[in-house]
């Protein structure tokens, strides 16, 4: 059975290995550093816009099916931010650790019942100039007063699950179970992999 090469539209390496474990082994994976390749500016308003623009730019760019997606933060005490900013909620250039510490200083003093948060992630898949598969995932949990854990990455030490543990405290296998990205991801997981099994490989 032959496959298309599938471009996952990133350089973050954490998303890398997550994606990586929820594909299977045999599907033929080039990241953006591999096609020597930069995703567009992320210039949309939600998660969904900048997915399909860094889906459909990179497209563009290569003849291969590519999964792009847009996550981030939204805290209820905060409106909604850091949302689509939250890579880059504390500036230039993107840091997990400042972003951390200005999340944490900006709910200084909110009762722990008013910290409540989502994780929140947009799929999209598309090749040539046209979305083909789009799909959102979710994960509820409540922002901590101080960092724990030492896997995952972005604000994962921080973010409390129902379960009293961080993000960051799981397992790469358990936040694959859970996470907004994985949630997100298996929504379209049939159809994609349908997708790429059913078109030959292409130089």
């Amino acid at each position: 059975m032959t496959q298309s090469t599938v471009v996952l539209a990133t350089k973050n390496r954490g998303k890398v290995r997550e994606f990586l474990a929820l594909l299977p082994g045999d599907i033929a994976i080039k990241t953006l550093d591999e096609m020597g390749m930069s995703a567009p500016p992320e210039t949309g308003l939600t998660f969904a816009e900048n997915a399909t623009i860094k889906a459909l730019g990179i497209s563009a760019l290569c003849d291969a099916i590519v999964v792009a997606d847009d996550s981030g933060l939204e805290v209820h005490a905060l409106g909604g931010a850091p949302g689509v900013w939250s890579a880059r909620f504390a500036g230039e250039p993107a840091d997990d650790e400042r972003n951390i510490d200005l999340l944490l200083a900006k709910l200084q003093g909110v009762p722990d019942k008013d910290r409540t948060a989502r994780f929140v992630c947009s799929v999209i898949v598309s090749r040539g100039d046209q979305v083909l598969l789009e799909s959102s995932g979710f994960c509820d949990g409540v922002v901590g007063h101080e960092r724990r854990g030492k896997n995952g990455f972005g604000y994962d030490p921080i973010f409390i699950l129902p379960n009293g543990r961080t993000m960051a405290e799981l397992t790469p296998e358990e936040k694959n179970t859970l996470s907004h990205r994985a949630h997100a991801f298996r929504q379209v997981a049939e159809p994609f992999f349908e997708l790429v099994t059913s078109e030959p490989r292409r130089s």
